[in-house]
């Protein structure tokens, strides 16, 4: 079976009960993850074979986190351990006009204070076809710039497919910083993600105005971005994009875009009721690796990446719990709906 690795941190969710706010809170619901996680997960729980790369502290915390993953069918053996502590984000559920917010504590963690020489590139990336890393991972430190510089050079040598969700934080680096390191990268990358304004701040192309109330009005936008993209860098083969229309916290349509041999496709839309709005990214990138390592054909590939990302609306935490036959079902039913 195709081993697929993803690099990046793990975290400690911490989310206030029943829609508070953070200076509300008396207590949190506690769960783990991490974009590259997720996606690990994901694929786990979607029949393929998946190993994940960290660093966890050694102790309790570093213990379950790696646990929980593990217990999902990840393939956890290479991940390090050691470092001051496990990472932490606090999740503020929004509601109806009042926006979902974010606040990170993961300054000093195991992941952030790693070396990029602890990761042994040919060993981690031994026996694996594809390796997945997320625009979030370089923003954390130098070092980890430096290993990842290193790990896609290493996947370039060796025959291995990169995989980049771009999965731009403005809390966590500028525009010209991130543009600075993916003009780096981006000559070893085969396969993009890029939602909203991730294609103009990590890639300096422009693909969307910024209002999230009219992403899906904007999809001849976003088709010129990704076509784009493939010609910058003739070596980037596929580029997918979720494509969204926000009303409100709750409300929104949602639809994915595909781009494969200089042709453009598009997934079902669906009108949403969001239960929790983290992650859908995630599940969109592990739904289009999946569709990709099945040899799906592009139209499929779309309808498989949006409706599995679509599914992760409906699921409190980080991690997408769900099978291929839910995927299937939801591809199936017709339960998009035309626009």
């Amino acid at each position: 079976m195709t081993k697929v690795l993803t690099f990046g941190e793990m975290m400690l969710r911490l989310k206030p009960y029943d829609h508070q706010r953070i200076l509300q809170a008396s207590g949190f619901e506690a769960n783990y993850g991490g974009s590259e996680a997720n996606v690990a997960v994901s694929l786990a729980l979607l029949g393929d074979q998946a190993q994940y790369v960290t660093k966890l502290p050694d102790n309790a915390l570093g213990d379950t986190a790696r646990n929980t993953i593990r217990g999902l069918g990840v393939d956890t053996h290479k991940i390090l351990r050691g470092g001051p502590r496990l990472g932490i984000y606090f999740f503020e559920k929004g509601a109806s006009v009042r926006n979902t917010n974010v606040v990170y504590d993961r300054a000093g963690s195991s992941f952030a204070t790693a070396e990029a020489d602890e990761f042994d590139w040919a060993s981690l990336l031994k026996d694996v076809a594809y390796f997945y890393f997320s625009g979030i991972t370089p923003a954390i430190s130098p070092a980890m710039k430096t290993a990842i510089e290193s790990a896609v050079k290493y996947c370039a040598a060796h025959d291995i497919t990169v995989v980049c969700d771009m999965n731009y934080r403005g809390k966590m680096w500028t525009p010209a910083e991130a543009q600075d390191f993916f003009g780096k990268v981006m000559p070893y990358i085969t396969i993009v993600l890029a939602n909203d304004e991730d294609f103009e701040a990590t890639l300096g192309i422009k693909a969307f105005d910024g209002n999230m109330e009219t992403g899906i009005d904007q999809i001849d936008s976003f088709k010129a971005g990704m076509l784009q993209v493939m010609k910058q860098w003739p070596n980037v083969k596929t580029v997918a994009s979720v494509v969204r229309n926000i009303h409100s916290v709750e409300d929104s349509w949602w639809t994915g875009l595909l781009a494969e041999n200089g042709k453009t496709y598009q997934g079902p839309t669906f009108h949403m009721h969001v239960m929790e709005g983290v992650a859908s990214g995630d599940a969109f990138g592990a739904g289009l690796m999946h569709a990709t390592l099945h040899d799906f054909d592009p139209q499929a590939k779309i309808n498989y990446a949006i409706s599995a990302s679509v599914l992760k609306l409906t699921i409190s935490g980080d991690l997408n719990l769900i099978t291929d036959a839910d995927v299937r079902a939801v591809m199936a039913t017709g339960s998009g709906v035309d626009r």
